[in-house]
């Protein structure tokens, strides 16, 4: 019911974008008669009224069909499956990292508030919510591609590597570097700081005073009583920025030409692409919805209380 209410909602949206395919070949010919833009519009189905045109595509996605790029001129489902893996490796690879990275600056933080690790992850966490992500991806390939000359400028891979060979997946890693560093910088601030402030709370609850008063040692306390505590909240922010992280990508891989959905709906938005850009939201939509149930998975796993609560 949710994606439908999306496809609805993003279907009466971009048709009150002013212009359509008939104008953007125009355009691009530069110029057409009127009875050739009818033809382009009757030919799509742009003719029929709004509703008939809502019905219509509705039922198709409905179908599993979300319709034929008019650019492309190919089934945007198969245009977005093409896309949709470098999507995913430069998005949860960011993310993984931003979590990961993040959540362990702000527990090392958080043993010791006011040492200097402390306050490295404070002006880190302001620098990261400062800068813009694209300000970001612009300063490192000044910094690694202009000035150093050890990081490739943009693409997914060399295309002269031989696909499949441990080569290849160096390559990858290599190109997908700058862009996921790009990327994860502002939620890895995030995420150190939501750490370290969760982390200092929990540190200070009773049952960790009991642990240390039982004489355990300060890194069992520290990562086997109160990590687990501490890091519901950011796996509750990685959930819900998800979707944030997911729109950021379109910017980071324009930047970079990495060739997965954010390029696509880049260069669907400039050629106005109505089909293929609302399937690549239908696709978002349903990948948030899924990190979602999977971010309550989760919830069971980390801690065993909300198992224990929902059994009963």
């Amino acid at each position: 019911m949710l994606l439908l209410a999306v496809v609805v909602f993003n279907f009466i949206l971009l048709s009150l974008v002013p212009g359509d395919i008939a104008d953007t070949l125009a355009g691009e010919s530069g110029g057409a008669s009127q009875e050739v833009m009818d033809d382009i519009r009757r030919t799509y189905g742009l003719d029929r009224p709004f509703h008939i045109q809502l019905a219509t595509y509705v039922g198709k996605v409905i179908q599993g069909d979300l319709g034929t790029s008019y650019y492309f001129n190919m089934p945007v489902t198969e245009l977005i499956l093409g896309r949709i893996a470098p999507t995913l490796l430069l998005v949860v690879t960011a993310l993984v990292l931003a979590i990961l990275i993040g959540t362990l600056f702000g527990v090392i933080a958080s043993r010791r508030p006011n040492g200097l690790f402390s306050h490295f992850v404070t002006v880190l966490a302001l620098v990261g919510f400062a800068a813009p992500v694209f300000w970001t991806a612009f300063l490192l390939i000044v910094l690694f591609v202009a000035m150093l000359e050890i990081m490739p400028l943009s693409g997914l891979v060399d295309p002269t590597t031989p696909r499949g060979t441990l080569t290849w997946y160096l390559d990858v890693l290599h190109h997908l570097f700058l862009p996921v560093l790009s990327l994860s910088s502002i939620y890895l601030a995030s995420y150190s700081r939501l750490a370290r402030a969760s982390m200092m709370d929990v540190l200070g609850s009773d049952y960790i005073r009991t642990a240390r008063a039982k004489g355990l040692g300060e890194t069992a306390v520290t990562y086997k009583h109160a990590l687990r505590n501490a890091v519901i909240p950011v796996i509750t922010i990685a959930g819900l920025q998800f979707s944030h992280i997911f729109s950021g990508a379109v910017v980071v891989e324009t930047v970079f030409t990495w060739p997965g959905l954010g390029t696509l709906a880049f260069e669907s938005i400039l050629r106005g692409d109505t089909p293929t850009i609302m399937g690549i939201l239908f696709f978002s939509a349903m990948i948030v919805i899924v990190v979602n149930l999977l971010t309550d998975v989760t919830y069971r796993i980390v801690d065993p209380r909300i198992r224990s609560a929902r059994n009963a």
